[in-house]
């Protein structure tokens, strides 16, 4: 691959995006207090209140259509995390966007199956029409489109996606009056799922926050329409064949012996250690041994790595106050 970093066909294939975040524009809703008090209930969610930063990210986008710097900043002020490390997970997934996205995300296959069956020209017309490449915008602000590798549904190939919700067995033409319908403000049914919103909306509900305005939109959203006929055909073979799984055999996880396996401690080492030489007596190949001797707790820190402290029970600890590394993000963490 000859793509270079930041380049829409590197982040397409690699799915990382080193490209730099737009400023804010000056008509950019703001994040207010009451999108304050929904990330904090996200965070009351979580044992730790930093598991939180994904759907935090997700109801970021749900407000300003992209991960802005505001954004960042908010998500590193609520969780007690640095912007940089808001914005390393931010620019590993591809579903958090660097720049405005459109009214809707429009998401096609190029992936083996699709591509052998249509996918890679339904692209292609698609972004002819509206004048784009991967990750980019249309003009008018109705539509961004971006490759996909896969989508999760390779029995109805060649798969578009539009905010997430499935549009399957597209071939050209269907794919090109479905953007142009978008285009148009139309919102066409989804073959599967629930009803079409928008790019935000999906995005305050992929946070874990509901989209509808009424538990009855948030009812009929949950029973659209989930299977077709090629996830049911093979299910439906079976039970006119006769044919199930076969049962499994031998010992079930609960029934398994312990393992007979002699502790290969010394006198006066602690029980971690003990454990820890159980563990490289015990591996079965090389590998397994080589890993279990790197966690051993006798296992001096590479060279030029600032030693940490062994707890008790072998543990890992932050180095202390003074020490190379004191007042980091790791040492929040603890």
């Amino acid at each position: 691959m000859s793509a270079l970093p930041g380049s829409f066909e590197g982040t397409a294939v690699t799915g990382l995006d080193s490209s730099p975040v737009e400023p804010a524009a000056p008509d950019l809703p703001r994040l207010t207090a009451q999108h304050e008090a929904e990330a904090r209930e996200l965070m009351a969610r979580y044992p730790q209140a930093r598991s939180a930063l994904l759907p935090m990210l997700h109801l970021v986008q749900s407000v300003q259509g992209y991960v802005s710097p505001e954004g960042v900043g908010f998500c590193a002020r609520l969780l007690g995390l640095t912007k940089a490390e808001v914005g390393a997970v931010a620019t590993f997934y591809t579903m958090y966007k660097r720049h405005p996205t459109g009214r809707h995300l429009v998401s096609v296959c190029t992936n083996t199956l699709c591509a052998v069956l249509g996918g890679q020209r339904i692209y292609d017309a698609v972004s002819a029409d509206l004048g784009v490449g991967h990750d980019q915008t249309a003009a008018d602000g109705s539509v961004t489109l971006e490759h996909a590798e896969c989508l999760a549904a390779c029995d109805y190939a060649p798969v578009v996606t539009v905010d997430y919700e499935f549009y399957d067995q597209q071939d050209v033409d269907s794919a090109r009056e479905l953007v142009a319908a978008l285009r148009r403000g139309e919102k066409p049914a989804p073959t599967r799922g629930a009803a079409l919103t928008d790019f935000r909306g999906v995005s305050r509900q992929l946070a874990g926050l509901s989209q509808h305005a009424d538990p009855a939109a948030a009812q009929a959203a949950v029973d659209g329409p989930s299977t077709g006929e090629p996830t049911l055909r093979g299910v439906r073979l079976a039970a006119e064949r006769g044919e199930t799984a076969p049962p499994m055999s031998g010992a079930q996880p609960d029934d398994a012996p312990e393992p007979d396996v002699t502790p290969a401690g010394t006198t006066g080492e602690t029980p971690a250690q003990q454990a820890a030489d159980t563990a490289v007596a015990s591996a079965d190949t090389p590998a397994e041994r080589a890993g279990a001797a790197q966690h051993h707790p006798d296992t001096p820190e590479p060279a030029g790595r600032q030693p940490a402290e062994r707890g008790a029970e072998g543990t890992d600890r932050p180095a202390t106050q003074g020490q190379a590394g004191s007042g980091t993000s790791v040492e929040r963490e603890v």
